[in-house]
């Protein structure tokens, strides 16, 4: 028996929205939108590594640091110059939360509200 890890899936009240917006913010890493089905639309990379968002007709954003809808996950994107990826990612339609508790990542929320955040690597991939 063999357990791997296949994807990470985002609720969203609208998956082809959202996965436009992974795939902007990630410019070219991650590879075409596949959007055949409005209830369930993936973005596949080179590697095999997918991530996926699904339509949730009653989706309610979560709220974080605290709040009434904790967050269940987030997603971490390694950058070497957060100046520069944050500035794309705010030109995309990225959120800055307004909560900053590190000097070495930052937050910010993709257009549903999902947090995510991008991670000073020094370059290393």
């Amino acid at each position: 028996m063999s357990i791997r890890y296949s994807l990470t899936a985002l609720d969203c009240p609208d998956a082809l929205s959202l996965a436009r917006f992974y795939a902007a913010l990630t410019d070219s890493t991650l590879g075409p939108v596949d959007s055949e089905d409005p209830e369930w639309v993936e973005i596949l990379d080179g590697a095999g590594r997918v991530l996926a968002f699904q339509r949730v007709a009653r989706y309610v954003a979560p709220t974080w640091p605290e709040g009434s809808v904790p967050q269940q996950a987030h997603l971490d994107f390694a950058v070497d110059d957060l100046d520069a990826a944050e500035a794309h990612a705010l030109g995309v339609g990225a959120i800055k939360d307004p909560f900053q508790p590190g000097e070495t990542f930052r937050v910010y929320r993709d257009p549903v509200g999902h947090p995510f955040c991008l991670v000073l690597t020094g370059g290393e991939e």
